[in-house]
C-alpha cells in the first residue's frame, strides 16, 4: 500500500515520458511507493518552464529530467507540490 498518499496501490515498475532534446538531470526522490505517486511527481515536474521530459524509476527512486532552462530549486518546489521530497541529485 502507498504510504505516502494511501491510495492503496501497489508498487508499480517506472513511468518514462518521452523528449525531444535538452539536457538530462536525475534527481532522487523520497516517499514515491506506487504508481499514483510516480503520476503525482511526473505531472508536477512536467509543468515547469523548460522541462521536455520526464522518467521516473520507482525502485530506485530516482526521476530523471529533460530540458533545458530550469534550476534545481523549481525541481524541488515541483516534487513538494506534489506532496514528495527531493533528497537530492543522484548524478
Amino acid at each position: 500500500m502507498c504510504t505516502a498518499c494511501a491510495c492503496g496501490t501497489e508498487q508499480a515498475a517506472a513511468a518514462t515520458a518521452t523528449t525531444e532534446s535538452g539536457d538530462q538531470s536525475v534527481y532522487s526522490v523520497s516517499g514515491m511507493t506506487c504508481g499514483h505517486c510516480v503520476s503525482s511527481v511526473s505531472a508536477e515536474i512536467g509543468k515547469v518552464d523548460g522541462v521536455a521530459g520526464v522518467a521516473v524509476e520507482l525502485s530506485t527512486g530516482t526521476v530523471t529530467v529533460i530540458g533545458a532552462g530550469f534550476s534545481g530549486e523549481e525541481i524541488r518546489a515541483a516534487v513538494e507540490r506534489a506532496g514528495y521530497r527531493l533528497a537530492g541529485t543522484a548524478s
